[in-house]
């Protein structure tokens, strides 16, 4: 499974350029502004990123209860509940009972 996996919604689209390719299902982090790739993007070719609205599949970093804001962390490709180093990436929409379930989340990065 790609990072995050798009299943539903209407997502807000925001023009990307990258410097590296970027995969569908990346999770691309700039500053505090966490957006998900559609579609692969080349090296620097102009591509779009989802920045909010739609929901996706994400494996969950430990047992997170239904309508929890989660964080993107991206050294594990997860979503947690601890807000250290990691960026806002949305709400629980499923429950995780333990650390690697696959959980739908709301895209709403805060």
């Amino acid at each position: 499974m790609p990072a995050v996996l798009f299943t539903h919604g209407t997502p807000r689209m925001t023009d990307h350029t990258p410097g590296a390719a970027v995969a569908s299902g990346d999770v691309v982090v700039s500053q505090d502004l966490v957006r998900v790739a559609h579609l692969d993007i080349a090296a620097n070719t102009l591509g779009a990123l989802a920045a909010g609205g739609g929901v996706y599949k994400a494996t969950a970093d430990g047992a997170i209860a239904l309508g929890k804001k989660v964080y993107w962390d991206g050294t594990a490709k997860k979503v947690t509940l601890t807000a250290t180093n990691n960026k806002g990436f949305g709400y629980t929409l499923t429950t995780a009972a333990a650390d690697g379930d696959v959980i739908d989340v709301l895209h709403q990065p805060f």
